[in-house]
């Protein structure tokens, strides 16, 4: 089962997208996909359910498969350079709806392909869907996909720190599986494992502001969601096709929202070819774009004169704003109209550890549980749960 899954098309599309985005213009290693997350992430999964199992909890073998299965496709729906397009080419939509939406094909997929050959008609992934929706009666296993100490953050803090050369991000993941544990149908960490799990969050804490939010990364971001978004306005009001896949056409020339997206509509077919080369391929046309401003966008691009950031305490008054449109339009001969595409202004923030939903328990020698946040020695309760705020103002380099 889980083979056929890893050969459905929808899967096999996450080798073809980066698992860190724009990252790469940072860090030159980090080339890795969505693709060998996923499969690392199934993996710990499975060595999680075999720490359980020698631990004496029940886990039967379909619930062993589903939960790798669930694992393996939690982040299928992400669009081209991971979560940097999510509200650019699709208004409203998370990657986690679109996941859910592509998990539910494939299991009518492989139903359709079971009834054929006179198998049972029962979809072979609902167990599955109903874990990864925390509608499956032992809670903990919905805890191992998605929590504060789940086997997706154990993989991709691990194998990002690696293929970055950022080590403060790695972790003990071996370490941690092992310490892992249930009471009340509840993930808990044995106490001798709770330095494991101090490490993890000061390295998480490390990996968010040294690279996914470092400043080089999402000026690159926000570079790239102006490009989508003028494109967007140029396909739309041009009096020329503009160049593009076909698939990514469909979503510059139309404005697709949620409701779109039904099981088997021709916009989750669309959005199933997607992936990073779509993207970078329709930039190196559009340098020879007749719109100026889409030209000069994608230019700066493909050569790395990427947006400069700038950190600021206050946000931009109205007077600021006109005066950065005025200043482009003079230069480059544009409106000040279309001279807001060449700046963003963009807040990044990210907090370690959250005292609501899932906590991480530790579980001591006598049977009580405490939360990381009073259990640790070392871990500052108000500094875990602070959500530093970076307020940057990016703007188009001016080329003398």
């Amino acid at each position: 089962m889980i083979y056929d899954v890893l050969q459905h098309p929808y899967v096999q599309r996450l080798s073809r997208i980066r698992q860190l985005g724009l990252s790469y213009l940072v860090y030159p290693g980090a080339q890795h996909s969505r693709f060998s997350h996923s499969l690392g992430a199934m993996h710990l999964m499975q060595e999680a359910i075999r720490s359980l199992r020698l631990k004496g909890h029940s886990i039967n073998e379909e619930e062993e498969t589903s939960s790798m299965i669930a694992i393996l496709l939690h982040d299928i729906g992400h669009g081209p350079f991971s979560h940097v397009l999510e509200h650019t080419l699709v208004e409203g939509v998370t990657h986690e709806d679109i996941s859910l939406l592509m998990m539910e094909r494939i299991n009518e997929d492989l139903r359709t392909g079971q009834k054929k050959e006179g198998q049972c008609t029962k979809g072979p992934l609902d167990m599955a869907i109903a874990i990864f929706k925390n509608e499956y009666p032992k809670h903990f296993l919905h805890q191992l996909i998605s929590s504060q100490l789940d086997v997706d953050r154990m993989d991709y803090l691990c194998r990002d720190s690696f293929f970055t050369g950022v080590q403060e991000g790695r972790v003990a993941s071996e370490r941690l599986l092992k310490m892992l544990d249930v009471r009340n149908d509840r993930l808990v960490v044995q106490v001798k494992g709770i330095y494991s799990v101090e490490k993890f969050l000061v390295a998480r804490r490390l990996m968010y502001w040294q690279v996914y939010l470092h400043k080089t990364s999402v000026a690159a971001e926000q570079q790239l969601i102006k490009i989508l978004s003028r494109a967007k306005k140029a396909a739309r009001t041009a009096h020329h096709p503009l160049f593009s896949s076909p698939s990514l056409g469909y979503f510059l020339n139309n404005p697709i929202t949620f409701s779109d997206f039904a099981v088997h509509s021709e916009a989750l077919d669309q959005y199933a070819l997607l992936d990073d080369t779509d993207v970078l391929s329709a930039i190196k046309a559009w340098i020879a774009s007749e719109d100026k401003v889409l030209s000069i966008l994608s230019r700066s691009f493909i050569n790395r004169s990427l947006f400069r950031g700038e950190l600021i305490d206050e946000p931009l008054t109205s007077e600021q704003q006109k005066a950065l449109n005025k200043e482009y339009a003079a230069v480059l001969g544009i409106s000040e109209e279309d001279a807001q595409y060449l700046w963003s202004e963009h807040i990044s923030t990210s907090n370690t550890y959250s005292e609501k939903g899932d906590s991480i328990d530790i579980l001591y020698s006598d049977g009580t549980v405490r939360d990381i946040a009073q259990a640790s020695e070392i871990l500052d309760l108000a500094a875990l749960t602070r959500k530093p705020i970076k307020r940057y103002v990016f703007k188009l380099r001016i080329e003398n």
